[in-house]
């Protein structure tokens, strides 16, 4: 039998983020969760941090490690996501409890570095939910530690599917441009899940109410975030139901035949004000800059939520 690979989750939670963290620890056979890292992103590192151990404990997995990172950009002021997230970042369950579970002394971009130097050279995968600043933070900090990474797969971006926080830019790269410019030119495997994909993951209404039939903690939590979380994408797109971003990425690891997308070169606009955060991607080939991440674009949406519904069932 494999041994599970070995992640570190790096999360702004958030729903969608909460629906990725079920997913993982719902499948321990396949994926060991070496420490969870939060960063400020959709709302602020007091209530990510918070909001992370709530789901450990959700998912009856309170002994997982929960680190505290970074709580603003590398080089700009935060920008938030409340009107998305509501003001806890996991509205929807009331009341929301308050978590008892330690969280972790050690920084998380200290953890990161030190878990990435510990472990064996390529046997550690990054999957990052939120703004890429405890990455970028981490690979600025300890060089040595981007060669020993596996692979990054992040939610992030877009490209057909342009901008939700700005015409341009999807939130996580645009709340931290300068790290994800870092990590785009990392030279490690980088596989996005980008607004193209995760806006075909829709919540419909009888996706959420097969969670709430789960009749446990988990499942009746996550269909209670998913009926509040969906309510602001659907007055926005007049979609059937809200995009389930982040569990992309942890659907990915499980089942990559999920996905279907393109290795092209990915790069992050930094300077312009109107363009800030955009990713560049040079889907068509029309540049000679090597391609540097696999730019999903497609997703068996029924097989996405027929996993994500198994996996939660689990805990």
């Amino acid at each position: 039998m494999t041994a599970p690979r070995k992640i570190i989750i790096d999360t702004d939670p958030g729903q969608d983020d909460a629906a990725a963290i079920m997913l993982a620890l719902g499948s321990p056979e396949e994926l060991e969760v070496l420490g969870i890292t939060c960063v400020a992103g959709n709302v602020p590192l007091a209530l990510t941090q918070k909001n992370a151990r709530i789901v450990c404990e959700w998912s009856g997995k309170p002994e997982t490690k929960v680190f505290q990172g970074c709580d603003a950009p590398m080089a700009r002021k935060l920008v938030t996501a409340e009107h998305v997230h509501g003001k806890t970042g996991l509205d929807g369950p009331d009341p929301l409890p308050t978590p008892s579970m330690p969280l972790q002394e050690q920084h998380a971009v200290d953890f990161i570095i030190d878990t990435l130097r510990k472990e064996p050279a390529g046997e550690v995968t990054l999957c990052t939910l939120g703004p890429l600043t405890n990455i970028g933070t981490a690979f600025s900090k300890a060089p040595d530690i981007i060669d020993r990474v596996q692979e990054i797969v992040m939610m992030g971006g877009a490209y057909f599917e342009v901008g939700n926080i700005t015409p341009a830019a999807e939130f996580n790269i645009y709340v931290d441009p300068e790290a994800a410019d870092i990590v785009f030119k990392s030279g490690r495997p980088i596989t996005v899940m980008p607004l193209d994909v995760t806006h075909k993951a829709l919540t419909t209404t009888a996706r959420v109410q097969a969670f709430r039939d789960l009749n446990t903690e988990a499942g009746i939590a996550l269909a209670e975030m998913l009926d509040f979380f969906e309510r602001f994408d659907v007055e926005k797109y007049g979609s059937e139901g809200g995009p389930l971003h982040d569990p992309c990425v942890i659907a990915y690891l499980l089942k990559p035949d999920l996905f279907k997308g393109r290795h092209v070169n990915v790069q992050i606009e930094t300077t312009s004000e109107l363009t800030l955060g955009m990713t560049v991607a040079d889907y068509w080939g029309v540049t000679d800059h090597a391609p540097n991440a696999m730019f999903m674009q497609d997703v068996d949406a029924d097989g996405f939520f027929a996993l994500l519904t198994e996996r939660v069932a689990r805990l």
